[in-house]
C-alpha cells in the first residue's frame, strides 16, 4: 500500500510517498481501507515542530476490512470514521475501535471527515463556554474546518449575533454564506461591538485582541494548538474568563459525552441544519500541496486527501 511519511521536520516539501505492507490489526483495532483523510493544522504543525518524525495520523473515514481480537460492534464491510493515532495518511490505516463511530448510510466518507472530528471540536468548544440563548459569539479562524462548523452551531444554539473573524477579507463571502452576521479581520483596529463568547482556534498574538473583544463577564474558549499568553489583568478587568478545551481529554475521560456530540452532529446533518464544506480534495500523493494550503490559511472549509 501507499502512505505518506517524513523523516525531517520542516515544510510540506519534506513529505514523501512510500510503499509499505498493509498493517495487521492488533487487539482492539480495526483495519480500515481509507476513502477520505482530513488534513488539520495540528498535524501540519507537527511536521514543522516535532523534534522527531511522528506518524501522520488524524481523522479518516472508510470501510472496515479486518478486525482485531477483542473487537465487538464492528465487522468487515462497516463504514466508519474516527481518529487515527498511527499512520493515517495511507491507503489502509489502523483505527482503535474505541475511537471509531459508524457513518450513516446517507453520508459519504468525505461528509464524515468534514463533519465529525471538526464538528466535535466546534461543538465541544461552544459547550465549554456554557452559552445561553441570546448571547453573542465570535469565532476566530471562522473559515477553517472547525470554525465554519462553529459558526453554524452557534446559530443553532440560539446566538443572537455571530461574528466571523478571519485573516483574509477574501473569505467574507464564504463565512457570510454560513450565516455570519458580521465579519472582522485580525489586523483591523477593534473587532466591533463586544461579544459574550469568543471561540479561539488561532492563539498566539491573537489572544490579546480576542480578550479585548469580550463584553464584561465574557468567556474565551481557547482550543488552538498554537499556544499564546493571556495577561491576568486583562481578565480581571470586566470579570472575563479563559477556558481551555481539548477534545481528546473529553474522548478519554467522558466517552459517553463524546459519543453524544457525534450523535448530535449527525442528527443536525440529517436535518440539513449543519452543512460541512470541503474546500478542496487532493490525491494522497499530493499531501504536500494539501499541507501548503493549510499553512497558508487559504482554506474555506475542510481539506481532504483521497487515497
Amino acid at each position: 500500500m501507499r502512505r505518506i511519511r517524513y523523516e525531517h521536520r520542516g515544510g510540506p516539501e519534506n513529505l514523501f510517498l512510500e510503499d509499505v505492507p498493509v498493517p495487521e490489526p492488533g487487539a482492539g483495532e480495526l483495519l480500515v481501507r481509507t476513502e477520505a483523510i482530513g488534513v488539520t493544522l495540528p498535524v501540519v504543525r507537527k511536521v514543522r515542530e516535532s523534534a522527531q518524525p511522528i506518524p501522520l495520523g488524524g481523522e479518516l473515514a472508510g470501510e472496515v476490512v479486518r478486525v482485531g481480537d477483542g473487537v465487538s460492534g464492528y465487522v468487515p464491510g462497516d463504514r466508519v470514521t474516527g481518529l487515527c493515532f498511527g499512520h493515517g495518511y495511507a491507503q489502509y490505516a489502523l483505527l482503535h475501535a474505541t475511537m471509531a463511530s459508524p457513518i450513516p448510510a446517507r453520508a459519504t466518507a468525505k461528509d464524515a471527515v468534514a463533519l465529525v472530528r471538526s464538528g466535535v471540536v466546534a461543538l465541544g468548544a461552544l459547550e465549554a463556554a456554557r452559552p445561553e440563548k441570546g448571547e453573542s459569539v465570535l469565532v476566530t479562524a471562522a473559515a477553517s474546518g472547525a470554525g465554519h462548523l462553529a459558526l453554524q452551531l452557534a446559530q443553532l444554539k440560539g446566538a443572537s449575533r455571530v461574528v466571523a473573524a478571519v485573516g483574509d477579507a477574501a473569505k467574507e463571502d464564504f463565512v457570510r454564506s454560513l450565516g455570519a452576521d458580521a465579519v472582522v479581520t485580525y489586523g483591523q483596529q477593534g473587532w466591533g461591538e463586544p461579544v459574550d463568547i469568543v471561540l479561539d482556534a488561532v492563539g498566539g498574538n491573537l489572544l490579546t485582541p480576542a480578550v479585548k473583544a469580550l463584553a464584561p463577564g465574557g468567556r474565551l474558549v481557547a482550543y488552538s494548538s498554537g499556544g499564546g499568553t493571556i495577561e491576568a489583568y486583562d481578565l480581571l478587568v470586566g470579570g472575563k474568563s479563559a477556558i481551555g478545551f481539548q477534545v481528546a481529554v473529553v474522548a478519554r475521560t467522558q466517552p459517553q459525552r463524546y459519543a453524544g456530540w457525534i450523535d448530535e452532529l449527525w442528527r443536525l446533518f440529517g436535518k440539513g441544519a449543519l452543512q460541512p464544506t470541503v474546500h478542496r480534495e487532493f490525491a494522497l500523493a499530493d499531501a504536500a500541496r494539501a499541507h501548503a494550503v493549510i499553512e497558508a490559511r487559504a482554506n474555506q472549509g475542510k481539506v481532504v486527501l483521497i487515497p
